[in-house]
């Protein structure tokens, strides 16, 4: 992405590794995304706005649209966060769930995106396409990754509702302010229809590979965020979903534990390309680890029964 001015373009080009492998997946299809943002945006919804796209290959050599340049901050690194008070930072995670919220209460067809609806279930349809991405990227036998999609297979929950879920929402796709406010959410490219907890699912395993488990050798970001003071637990964001939402959170840890599984598998293809080409990323070799430490944690999760009462929120994260 590109900034001009009080613009930005928005083109398939260079991106974090675990990003690159998720848009070989699913290639970048920009005038999609770009339909996305003028849904939610002409809905009032937290995205930049999107302002023209141009499929005419012949002028930057890909399709590529322009949007409203959102002043703000990704908070990828400890220095960065710091700049936020704690109270700001509290304010960040109140703010991703519940924006998080805001999307899910937006019916599909009244986006202009009715198109979108599959008549399979997304866990149907994600758990067929990585479990084959698995079988393809693989670099050696993990047998709990095939375990837990046989699980799955036999847990997944029914789809009752039909929301637009994000498919990669996260701290790191969010610009906030200084003060703690929520001003967009960023990469629309994933997106689907399907069960709006999978997008929890995401939220809450992502939140604490931001925290804690940065610290390791097997991590997948480089600095703790989320470990400083005043940012909310990973409990507290399922909490404040919930609040917003008024959903039943009966069934995220199977969400949670697919979220992991998933994750593993992307950064089990990260790990490929990096062996196939180590300019691919200059320290992907210490991702390998983490497939498997991913892997259990899907396990545990997968075994965890989330409830929300009131206030109070228990679920296996601490």
């Amino acid at each position: 992405m590109a900034t001009f001015g009080h613009r930005a373009v928005r083109c398939p080009g260079a991106a974090l590794e675990i990003e690159a492998f998720q848009h070989t997946v699913a290639a970048h299809d920009v005038g999609r995304e770009y339909r996305v943002l003028a849904g939610l945006s002409a809905a009032g919804l937290r995205v930049p706005r999107p302002i023209a796209l141009c499929d005419d290959q012949d002028v930057t050599g890909a399709p590529f649209y322009a949007m409203e340049y959102v002043a703000g901050e990704v908070l990828s690194k400890v220095e960065i966060a710091e700049r936020l008070s704690p109270e700001a930072r509290g304010l960040v995670g109140v703010g991703l769930a519940r924006t998080l919220a805001d999307f899910h209460a937006h019916d599909v067809d009244a986006l202009g995106l009715g198109d979108f609806k599959r008549p399979e279930s997304l866990v149907s349809r994600q758990l067929r396409r990585w479990h084959r991405q698995w079988e393809g990227s693989k670099t050696r036998e993990l047998p709990v990754i095939d375990d837990l999609a046989a699980l799955f297979a036999t847990q997944m929950p029914e789809e009752r509702e039909v929301a637009l879920v994000h498919g990669d929402y996260h701290l790191g796709n969010a610009l906030v302010g200084l003060d703690g406010s929520l001003l967009a959410i960023l990469d629309w490219e994933l997106c689907s229809t399907g069960d709006p907890l999978a997008d929890v699912g995401l939220m809450v395993a992502y939140w604490g590979e931001f925290g804690a488990a940065a610290r390791g050798d097997d991590g997948l970001f480089r600095e703790p965020v989320t470990d400083l003071p005043g940012f909310p637990s990973a409990s507290d964001l399922a909490r404040e979903y919930a609040d917003a939402s008024s959903r039943s959170l009966d069934e995220l840890g199977f969400w949670v534990a697919f979220a992991y599984w998933k994750v593993a598998i992307i950064v089990e293809g990260v790990y490929r390309r990096w062996l196939n080409d180590p300019t691919n990323g200059s320290d992907a070799g210490t991702l390998q680890p983490a497939v498997a430490r991913l892997a259990g944690l899907a396990e545990s999760a997968l075994a965890t029964r989330w409830t929300v009462t009131a206030n109070e929120t228990t679920h296996p994260l601490g």
